[in-house]
């Protein structure tokens, strides 16, 4: 069930950190990725309110667009692995994390298992993964959707708290 392509697919993935050093939890989540990953651009990091469970430390998030030869689900176990290296927790999903990655897309392919959704279920309803996703991939189709990432970003409640982070250097 491999790429028939021998072509990397194109992955985006979303970064996020509301625990201990939030701008560097996201710099090491990036050095660890491009080991395995061949790293393209990186969004701007944002500093953003947490969703669900908003009794919690803000995050720091960021969108990267990342060229792999991984399966969808292998590039799931390095994520997991990661999160993991970095401290997280498992069933940590609505509890503060020094670490969370997502898979928003992985090229125009639509995967719905017990594991793994792509694209990202909820990422049409996040300003905190629009944002970011908008700055380095505007044109980017959702293919369930039907819609760039700036259209699905206009349609988004803009109420969502999500500010540029200026602390230090940005470029992770």
């Amino acid at each position: 069930m491999g790429q028939e392509s021998s072509e990397p697919a194109r992955v985006y993935l979303s970064l996020g950190s509301n625990m201990g050093n939030r701008q560097r939890n996201l710099g090491e989540a990036i050095q660890l990725l491009s080991r395995s990953l061949e790293m393209g651009q990186v969004s701007s990091i944002y500093d953003t309110e947490p969703i669900g469970n908003t009794a919690q430390p803000r995050f720091l998030n960021l969108v990267c667009q990342v060229h792999t030869s991984l399966s969808p689900e292998e590039l799931l176990a390095l994520a997991k692995g990661i999160e993991s290296k970095l401290g997280r927790k498992p069933g940590t999903s609505n509890a503060p994390r020094p670490i969370d990655i997502d898979i928003l897309f992985y090229n125009d392919r639509v995967i719905k298992t017990e594991e793994l959704e792509i694209p990202h279920p909820r990422l049409i309803e996040r300003a905190f993964v629009l944002i970011p996703l908008a700055e380095i991939a505007p044109d980017l189709k959702h293919p369930v959707e039907g819609k760039t990432a700036r259209e699905l970003l206009e349609e988004v409640d803009k109420r969502q708290s999500v500010l540029k982070w200026d602390e230090g250097e940005t470029n992770v």
